[in-house]
């Protein structure tokens, strides 16, 4: 299981955006880190626009190199437009998923859920993040995992959401 543990705070502040959640570090220090934060050069190229989108969605989604470049062949592949297809393809990961239903607070924490076999996915436990959901599939939560504090947080979330509004 391959994924990104280095600082996330500087990865954050290289973007100027919170790519990895909330993050209080960018509130404090909003410039790049490095010792020349401040006086980095501000004109930045065509290609290194792409490039930083690019790396966004990596670390965004948790994704590495070798496999982003994979999905991109793949997108690529298929029919429709490659961009909306890669990101498609992004947004259909089993962890991607799972956060985006709120019972995880964060995509490391989906991973996790998921990696410690506490999704199902039709009837049948999940442990693979990167596992594709497709359209009709059916994601839950186990029996036994139903108590665990990040669940039932989500699930007071979720209740007191639909109260309210």
């Amino acid at each position: 299981m391959a994924r990104y543990i280095g600082p996330k705070s500087r990865i954050a502040r290289r973007f100027g955006e919170p790519i990895f959640g909330a993050d209080k570090v960018l509130a404090k220090r909003n410039f790049p880190p490095g010792q020349h934060g401040n006086n980095r050069r501000r004109k930045v190229s065509e290609y290194g626009a792409q490039l930083a989108e690019k790396q966004k969605a990596k670390y965004t989604y948790g994704v590495l190199e070798r496999q982003f470049r994979n999905m991109f062949d793949r997108a690529a592949k298929a029919s429709g437009i490659t961009g909306e297809v890669l990101l498609q393809n992004l947004e259909s990961r089993l962890d991607n998923v799972v956060y985006r239903l709120g019972l995880a607070p964060t995509r490391a924490a989906a991973r996790q859920l998921v990696n410690h076999k506490h999704i199902v996915v039709n009837g049948g436990v999940v442990n693979i993040a990167s596992y594709a959901v497709k359209a009709g599939d059916i994601v839950g939560v186990r029996e036994k995992a139903k108590s665990l504090e990040v669940i039932e947080a989500a699930w007071l979330v979720s209740t007191t959401a639909n109260i309210l509004g």
